[in-house]
């Protein structure tokens, strides 16, 4: 038995030992990053002006309504037809922004975000090749085990790399 380890040991390419494995928290890395708070804080306003004109929207329709609700039973018929017509495109119209608004949110962060994991991933693949690394995992990505004994974590070298602390 001693002599096939020793048989399979030698066999083995020596490279294999020399081989060099790494893994990386892009999250805490992108959380921590500036550019990720500006988006963030980007992200917040133009929701938030969304959400305004949909609110202004919906008051509009509100208004309307209770004034139709409130006159109805004096309204002519032509008037009256009219005023639901109204009421109805305003509330398609409210339909149609929300949906816009939720995609242009979407991509607006899909956005924002792709910079930030481009800048995050140039910045791993020069640690990489700086530190002569074969692989760099990234421990977010749902890899179900990562041996910390013969893996380094490199975060800390990436996060020095893009400027943070």
């Amino acid at each position: 038995m001693k002599k096939f380890i020793l048989a399979a040991l030698i066999a083995l390419p020596m490279s294999v030992f020399a081989q060099k494995f790494a893994h990386v928290n892009s999250a805490t890395i992108i959380q921590a990053m500036p550019e990720y708070t500006t988006a963030q804080t980007e992200m917040q306003n133009l929701t938030k002006s969304y959400e305004d004109e949909l609110k202004r929207m919906q008051d509009e329709f509100k208004t309307k309504l209770d004034d139709y609700e409130k006159n109805q039973a004096t309204l002519p018929d032509a008037v009256k037809q009219r005023r639901e017509t109204e009421l109805q495109d305003l509330q398609q119209r409210m339909q149609t922004y929300y949906q816009s608004s939720r995609e242009d949110l979407q991509k607006a962060e899909q956005t924002k975000m792709q910079a930030i994991q481009k800048k995050v991933t140039d910045a791993i693949k020069e640690v990489g090749t700086a530190g002569g690394y074969v692989y760099i995992m990234d421990v977010t990505a749902g890899i179900p085990f990562i041996n910390e004994t013969i893996s380094t974590d490199v975060t800390s070298q990436v996060m020095t790399k893009l400027g943070i602390k």
